[in-house]
């Protein structure tokens, strides 16, 4: 069972992340997070600890497992996402709010079927 290891936000462009404990998690993203290609990005923590993307949250599930949930519904906290696909040229998944709601480090990642 995967969980959330941690929640990073990047309010300034070219600073460090500040990570929290819990957040808010907008149709637009993290709440205090600054926008970027999609309102969440989400990595495996073995690529957070060896490339330290600009991920915001870091879940205990290996790369090819997240990599897999692509097209799939995520349950984190109260809070629904859709994984929307690979980050590019980054470690990681991208993924867009379907319902907004709290995300805590240590949450459950609930993996639904794919929509049809």
């Amino acid at each position: 069972m995967a969980r959330v290891s941690s929640i990073i936000i990047y309010p300034d462009r070219d600073q460090p992340g500040q990570t929290l404990e819990t957040s808010y998690v907008s149709p637009e993203g993290l709440d205090g997070d600054r926008r970027k290609k999609s309102p969440v990005h989400l990595v495996a923590v073995e690529n957070y600890i060896d490339f330290h993307p600009r991920a915001n949250l870091v879940v205990d599930i290996g790369t090819d497992e997240l990599h897999g949930l692509v097209g799939h519904r995520l349950r984190i906290g109260n809070t629904e996402l859709e994984v929307t696909g690979l980050a590019g040229d980054c470690p990681g998944v991208y993924a867009e709010v379907a319902l907004a709601g709290d995300v805590s480090v240590g949450d459950e990642v609930l993996v639904g079927v794919p929509p049809q």
